[in-house]
């Protein structure tokens, strides 16, 4: 399994948590390199008995760890080469030039920009036997851009081990906590849009606290977001975290403001550790909530229905409970090891397991 980088981050750990469960079949050897250096997943790799490889590219354009690649393919001697994220995907792609490996590349995201990305993957796409999307609207988002076969393209949706989630206090709490804490987990990325989320709190009419766990390219301006709208008081930047269970058991609701997902892992997570969820209707975040059943949805723009999804949850408590006993049934149904990883036997042509895992 090969991705870009092993930071903290969506697709890591889509990579780590897949890497884990199918180095627990028999006669399956799984290894996982990235282009980057080496970083916090990786280490968690390492501590579950993977072998991990960083090839520390120093940049994008480092044409020297193709090469580094290609041989580690050829010590390693791969059969198969998974590749996650449009920089590995490019670098798998011509490393089949020089070494022989059945590849699959994975596509996560629906978003347009950097639109350099969607030339370069149109480029490699055809290197590959299949495009894994984790979501309907990315499968439509890959065949449109990269004009690939319809055939070729392979929603397997992401998963979570709903066991590893307690459930959080807060959204059952009664009486409820004032001021309701509500929070954003991710990267901190424009695609985000975490200074549209600090300014919707203006038409929040419950009194909330807003936790935003997280780090990246945004923070400044996120941090001047929330000096520009005067809600120093009702927001904390709480920097990155190892892992969601830490954060979500300090928040009753969850708001994901993106401007497009390839999926919006923190959405399952969140919803099988008992958080109610409230998120932009856009690509991606659609195949996963469904409005009004297992969360509730806001148009991208509409800084209003944001606010007012977000007063209906710390407001209804029985709505709330409601919602939250849909979501975490809707993701035992659609969204669990048990059902996501017989996708992936099949997909590398593995036998089918005599068993449901008990994950």
């Amino acid at each position: 399994m090969f991705i870009t980088d092993l930071e903290i981050g969506g697709t890591p750990t889509v990579v780590r948590d897949l890497a884990v469960r199918l180095k627990e079949i028999d006669g399956l050897e799984i290894d996982v390199a990235c282009l980057g250096r080496w970083g916090p997943v990786a280490e968690e790799l390492r501590a579950a008995g993977i072998a991990v490889y960083a090839l520390a590219a120093g940049s994008v354009w480092d044409v020297t760890a193709v090469a580094r690649f290609i041989g580690l393919v050829r010590r390693r001697g791969y059969d198969t080469v998974f590749s996650f994220l449009v920089h590995a995907n490019a670098v798998a792609a011509i490393g089949t030039r020089f070494a022989t490996y059945r590849l699959i590349q994975s596509i996560q995201t629906t978003q347009s920009r950097p639109r350099w990305h969607w030339w370069v993957q149109r480029r490699v796409s055809g290197r590959a036997e299949k495009i894994v999307t984790p979501s309907p609207s990315a499968a439509r988002v890959a065949r449109e851009r990269c004009a690939i076969e319809a055939d070729k393209v392979v929603v397997i949706p992401n998963a979570v081990d709903v066991a590893a989630f307690e459930p959080s206090p807060i959204p059952i709490q009664q009486p409820a906590p004032v001021p309701y804490p509500i929070g954003f987990i991710g990267r901190l990325d424009p695609i985000k849009r975490i200074p549209n989320l600090v300014r919707s709190l203006l038409a929040v009419k419950q009194p909330v606290h807003l936790h935003i766990f997280g780090e990246g390219p945004e923070r400044a301006e996120i941090s001047a977001a929330i000096t520009r709208y005067g809600v120093e008081p009702r927001v904390t930047l709480h920097g990155a975290i190892r892992r969601p269970q830490e954060a979500l058991a300090q928040v009753g609701l969850l708001v994901l403001p993106s401007a497009a997902e390839g999926f919006g892992l923190v959405l399952i997570e969140a919803m099988a550790a008992r958080v109610p969820v409230v998120a932009t209707d856009v690509p991606g975040i659609r195949d996963v909530v469904r409005d009004g059943v297992n969360g509730l949805l806001a148009g991208l723009d509409d800084e209003q229905a944001l606010a007012g999804a977000i007063d209906c949850l710390v407001a209804n408590s029985e709505f709330r409970h409601g919602l939250i006993e849909r979501a975490y049934e809707s993701v035992k149904e659609r969204f669990t090891w048990q059902r996501i990883l017989p996708m992936y036997r099949e997909l590398l042509q593995l036998d089918p397991a005599p068993a449901p895992s008990a994950r």
